[in-house]
């Protein structure tokens, strides 16, 4: 399904734009914050119209303390966005975000700073209601701002994060978090770098257990797909060991002959450019420098330490294998600044305007 959900309300006054929208995340985290102060970006509103998706109130809230000259008005629901027309009249749309109301009430009384199962809850309705307007096509794509796992958990929703509801919602079962560096004078790969997780949100102990020549292959695969999708013609994808020093030959471990390999050489008969089992201290640094446009790490760690540390504010988090666009910051909740006014919000933008060059690019059911 192709996602081509447009406004009428465009700053440039030419065609209309992509409507992406903004998860708030959980309310007592910075997600509020950042994604006020995203949707008053002058560069970003140019490209899309984003849109809110969780409590006027609360969205409110976030832009006093971040003295963002914003007004939050809510809108009846998805489908009235496109002929949607902002309630001050004229040029002030700039200063006017439109929130679909998605959660119930009860988030407005969040504390911030803490974990409170109503903001779980109000994160998750938020996230689904979106997927849902991004499934039927009324919204181009979704930036999601960040949720709190154990928030999740004490209201009772069974979810490690984002990744696994957004599969779940969408009926998939091929799926995974990638991390992506856009081209810039960070990574030598003109196409940028993308670092996809075969494991995720688990115990590093489960990671062995969990780990398959199928899984391998598919993530390669998944990987590749995005490359193309983002430009480059024919990916050198590199594919991380598990053990140290790609397992010495067996003994520090067998995972890289006995499941790593054979999903390396499937990938290469299907003429998918694949090398490994390479060791993940060399293979990030061969592929920051240029060798590799996209990375298979095996675990969560693995890939997200290298990115971050050299591409904080720039790393997107993109779902693959989903029908739809999803991106979000590749921060967290940061409950210790929460409501101090002083998150950045620059990952945000930069997660949105990947949203809208996706959404752009073609059918997303090849993400």
């Amino acid at each position: 399904m192709q996602n081509t959900a447009t406004s009428n309300d465009s700053d440039a006054g030419s065609s209309p734009l992509p409507i992406i929208a903004l998860t708030m995340g959980d309310a007592a985290g910075i997600g509020p914050e950042v994604v006020v102060r995203a949707a008053t970006n002058l560069q970003l509103r140019s490209i899309c119209r984003p849109v809110a998706v969780g409590h006027a109130d609360v969205l409110q809230r976030a832009a006093q303390l971040t003295n963002t000259p914003l007004r939050i008005e809510e809108v009846a629901d998805f489908e009235t966005l496109a002929d949607w027309q902002p309630a001050i009249p004229g040029n002030s749309d700039a200063q006017v975000l439109s929130c679909v109301k998605a959660c119930g009430d009860d988030v407005a009384d969040v504390p911030l700073g803490a974990i409170d199962a109503r903001a779980g809850q109000a994160a998750y309705d938020c996230l689904v209601a979106a997927t849902k307007a991004a499934l039927a096509g009324t919204i181009a794509g979704i930036t999601t701002a960040p949720l709190n796992k154990a928030a999740l958990c004490s209201a009772g929703l069974d979810y490690p994060g984002h990744t696994e509801i957004l599969g779940d919602v969408c009926g998939v079962d091929e799926f995974a978090m990638m991390l992506y560096l856009p081209p810039g004078d960070i990574v030598k790969s003109p196409n940028g770098l993308g670092v996809v997780h075969t494991t995720l949100h688990t115990s590093i102990a489960s990671v062995p257990e969990l780990l398959s020549t199928e899984l391998i292959a598919a993530n390669i695969r998944l990987m590749d797909s995005f490359m193309q999708r983002v430009g480059c013609d024919a990916p050198r994808v590199g594919v991380c060991a598990l053990n140290p020093h790609a397992g010495e030959e067996g003994l520090f471990g067998d995972e890289e002959a006995r499941l790593i390999a054979p999903a390396v050489q499937q990938c290469q008969q299907a003429e998918i450019q694949s090398t490994g089992p390479i060791p993940a201290d060399a293979l990030l640094r061969r592929a920051v420098g240029g060798e590799f446009d996209g990375v298979v790490a095996m675990y969560h760690d693995q890939g997200h330490i290298a990115l971050k540390l050299i591409g904080f504010d720039r790393a997107v988090n993109i779902t693959l294998g989903l029908p739809i666009v999803r991106t979000s910051p590749s921060h967290g909740t940061a409950f210790d600044i929460a409501g101090k006014g002083i998150a950045s919000a620059a990952g945000m933008i930069e997660a949105a305007k990947i949203a809208v060059q996706l959404s752009l690019s073609g059918d997303s059911s090849t993400l």
